[in-house]
């Protein structure tokens, strides 16, 4: 199945590290199972959705990991699994970005609702980065002027606000409308402004 998530288990407990891949397994997951953070980080996959990971590991601990993946630029979620008496190292993993952190012993059906959401957060962050690159690349094939008169569309301005501004006739930048709503193939004027707002700064 192509694009299947796939969870990446990091724990030094052998025993942990097979119960926690045979649970998600038997979830329909596909796991990948490492003895250390410092071997994920050395083979570092190209396609990870989630990261469970123990904080407290010899070499490189679970906080350790989370910072070496912001250095990286690696945008995933993070759950961390803490022993008792370890929720201000879940805190500080929490600060670095992990998205959620789970107590020893814990039940079965947390850590997998857990690694769920981890899931459904990763996939809609998927698809709003690949939206994004999409309106980009219709950004991209407009002209100058189309972009003044999108700007102009963002901020509110009326047609004839916008024609004034950049010496134009209000029939012109009807036109100009006309040509973005094409290029950037949205079917209402909020679409676009909507496209433009996900697109960040016009300039």
């Amino acid at each position: 199945m192509p694009n299947e998530p796939v969870v990446h288990v990091i724990d030094d407990d052998e025993a942990v590290r097979d119960s926690l891949a045979f649970l998600l397994e038997a979830a329909g997951i596909v796991t990948r199972a490492y003895e250390s953070a410092a071997i994920f980080l050395q083979r570092l996959p190209d396609e990870i959705s989630c990261i469970i990971t123990d904080v407290r590991m010899p070499e490189v601990s679970g906080t350790d990991l989370l910072r070496r993946l912001n250095e990286l630029g690696v945008r995933v979620p993070v759950i961390v699994i803490t022993g008792h008496g370890d929720v201000p190292l879940a805190v500080e993993a929490m600060k670095l970005g992990a998205v959620d952190f789970l107590e020893k012993p814990f039940e079965e059906d947390a850590l997998l609702a857990a690694v769920r959401g981890a899931l459904q957060d990763q996939e809609k962050a998927g698809e709003r980065e690949a939206l994004r690159d999409e309106i980009a690349q219709r950004l991209a094939k407009l002209s100058e002027r189309e972009r003044q008169v999108l700007a102009g569309l963002v901020a509110g301005s009326p047609n004839k606000t916008i024609a004034f501004d950049l010496g134009i006739s209000p029939r012109t930048v009807e036109v100009y409308r006309a040509n973005l709503m094409t290029k950037m193939k949205a079917g209402s004027l909020s679409e676009l402004v909507r496209m433009a707002l996900i697109a960040g700064p016009l300039d």
